[in-house]
């Protein structure tokens, strides 16, 4: 114990000289500089502007003191031997300054003394980015659980060096949070949480934030913001899809089987049409887009088809001699081979015998403005801002389509350009031409005629019907006849209820003892208005019509009430007779209960007032419409008459019908 303690006057030694400025024992006559013990070391906040003096220096008489060279540079001043701080001291600039005092006689340094001013660190710094918006790229197929940006490329930086930086993540692009996640919480490292779908989310956009409190909340809380975009490759997940297709999920598309006929002994020119479209494959990743190669793995008999390995085309390579089924297995690689799919094509040859070429019309009608130079196109009269085409075809071989050509056989006026007719000279004249235009097959020679009445007018026809200039078809005016009846029928039911309801006790007095023999059957409109004895009331069933001897002719006979197929414009108007229509449409199974109701009811009137209500309801007219009865039976009938008839379908003979 006694060792260590002789070391202690050593060690005091030097410190003492610091802060008295002279060893022990020095006379009074020898002092020199100080300042006081508790000036020596001051502990300041940052930012702090300190106005006050550091320290009081007590300077012996015939001595000076100053600022030594090794003092913290422009940072501290002496004022009438007073020490003063002159900077805002900064800890992240410099967290200790340094003031050396030096006590002068004659220039000379007697002794030197030190003041310490310790800065103390205070959150005044926001943390920083080293970027503003950052741009990375993820492939698609990234496992789960990766790492796609390391910390050290996104953490932020904080001038306060004892600050603890704490990281959020927000999403930008919607529904996007569960993809990516930071590792933690005062790690930014980037990992990936799901799945990634190049068709579903190309690029996301996230905000990084990074504090350096834990609680946002505190007053001295600062906190930084970036931008991350994320961009979202594809990589080679999918098979080459066959079009037309249905997807299954997202990355598989079920593909539909192409089909098509062509006929025996002969060769086709051009590519196979087929359904339910060409033969064409499209890489699965799209964004990709990988070149497709095709070709032909199994079926082709005898080599009989060829495919294009470019276009996927298919065409005939010689001709079948007898009917029979090809069924082609057709692959569709990547130009890459890194994938490939397959699908069927089924190509039927039949018998060509028994499909002739044949014009969709027998005579086509033509329209050409007077005046006309040589080259103008024919237009459709029917339609005459159209061009008229005409076009011959095989029913049961639109592959042989392709291999028909035209030409006119009667008149040097007009020739074909392939399926449109052109006129070769100048139209001067106002005429009418009839051209024969024939169609030939080159490949099995087979030819078809039809003929194009083309007419050479003043100005261009109005659309119209046939040309004609209508300004209104025969559809229109059957709907404009139909609305015009309605809205008359719907006005005479109005009369009849006024009529009724201010003149019924009239018809009651004149109409009592008054009775008309029956009508003739032939002015009854509809079989279920006969009286009872004629006709059942039964709702179960349909009265049959009647028809004309001229409609009885026609399978199809007269229109019902609800047929849409128009009476030709050519045929004469039929005679006015009055006869039955059709029964109104049956009920089929699936029908929505309210596809058909009833268009008749009958109901007995009040007691004292007899006869029923027979109401016929059309179209246009509410159930609510009250008919009335005219020409009511006589009030003294005989009332056992009218009791018998409430149990039966027997109806009073006297019923009056509208």
């Amino acid at each position: 114990m006694g060792a260590p303690a002789l070391l202690w006057p050593p060690l005091l030694l030097p410190l003492l000289v610091v802060l008295v400025g002279q060893p022990p024992g020095t006379s009074a006559q020898s002092q020199v500089c100080s300042v006081d013990l508790n000036s020596t070391s001051i502990e300041i906040e940052e930012n702090t502007n300190v106005s006050e003096p550091l320290a009081n220096i007590s300077v012996p008489d015939g001595m000076s003191v100053t600022l030594g060279s090794s003092s913290t540079p422009l940072a501290f001043k002496i004022v009438d031997d007073q020490l003063f701080l002159i900077v805002i001291p900064d800890y992240e600039e410099n967290p200790v300054l340094e003031a050396v005092l030096e006590c002068k006689r004659d220039q000379s340094v007697v002794t030197q003394l030190r003041v310490f001013v310790i800065v103390q660190d205070v959150n005044d710094n926001a943390p920083e980015f080293p970027f503003t918006i950052k741009t990375y790229d993820v492939a698609e197929d990234t496992k789960v659980g990766t790492i796609v940006i390391p910390g050290t490329e996104l953490e932020a930086k904080d001038a306060d060096k004892d600050d603890t930086l704490f990281y959020t993540l927000q999403e930008v692009t919607p529904n996007t949070t569960d993809f990516f996640t930071l590792v933690g919480q005062n790690n930014p490292a980037l990992r990936l949480q799901k799945s990634l779908d190049f068709y579903k989310n190309q690029n996301m956009t996230f905000k990084l934030l990074a504090r350096d409190t834990w609680d946002e909340a505190e007053n001295s809380s600062h906190t930084a913001t970036a931008t991350v975009i994320l961009n979202v490759l594809p990589a080679d997940l999918r098979t080459p899809w066959f079009l037309p297709c249905s997807f299954s999920d997202g990355h598989f598309c079920i593909q539909a089987q192409y089909h098509g006929v062509v006929p025996t002994g002969h060769t086709l020119p051009s590519p196979l049409t087929l359904t339910p479209g060409p033969i064409y494959a499209v890489d699965g990743d799209q964004g990709i887009n990988q070149p497709i190669i095709y070709s032909i793995v199994a079926g082709n008999t005898d080599d009989t088809f060829i495919i294009s390995t470019d276009s996927g085309n298919l065409t005939m390579a010689k001709s079948i001699p007898r009917p029979m089924t090809f069924t082609l297995l057709v692959r569709a690689d990547q130009a890459d081979m890194a994938r490939y799919s397959m699908t069927q094509a089924i190509v039927e040859a039949r018998d060509a015998t028994g499909s002739p070429l044949q014009f969709s019309r027998s005579r086509y009608h033509g329209t050409v403005v007077l005046g006309s130079k040589a080259g103008t196109e024919v237009k459709d009269r029917t339609s005459p801002s159209e061009i008229l085409r005409i076009q011959a075809q095989y029913l049961d071989f639109p592959d042989l389509n392709s291999a028909i050509t035209y030409g006119i056989t009667n008149s040097s006026d007009f020739k074909m350009d392939e399926d449109v007719i052109l006129t070769t000279v100048d139209m001067e004249h106002v005429d009418t031409f009839y051209v024969e235009v024939e169609a030939t097959n080159t490949v099995t020679k087979d030819t078809a005629t039809t003929v194009v009445e083309i007419q050479v007018s003043e100005q261009e026809p109005t659309t119209g019907t046939q040309g004609e200039g209508q300004r209104f078809s025969t559809v229109d005016m059957a709907v404009l006849g139909g609305v015009l009846g309605a809205l008359l029928l719907l006005a005479l039911i109005c009369l009849v209820i006024l009529i009724h309801k201010h003149y019924r006790h009239r018809f009651k007095c004149c109409s009592g003892k008054v009775k008309k023999p029956p009508l003739p059957l032939s002015v009854y409109d509809n079989l279920t208005f006969f009286p009872d004895h004629k006709a059942s009331w039964s709702s179960t069933s349909s009265p049959q019509p009647q028809r004309d001897p001229e409609t009885a002719q026609s399978p199809s006979g007269p229109h019902s009430p609800m047929s849409s197929s128009p009476t030709p414009p050519s045929s004469p108007p039929p005679s006015p007779k009055l006869r039955a229509p059709e029964s109104p449409k049956t009920v089929q199974a699936g029908d929505s209960p309210l596809a058909v109701r009833s268009i008749l009811t009958k109901e007995r009137r009040p007691e004292g007032e007899g006869g029923y209500k027979a109401v016929w309801f059309g179209k246009d007219i509410r159930e609510e419409a009250d008919v009335v009865v005219l020409n009511e039976p006589a009030a003294d009938v005989d009332s056992a008459s009218a009791t018998g008839s409430e149990g039966s379908d027997d109806d009073d003979p006297h019923q009056s019908y509208i």
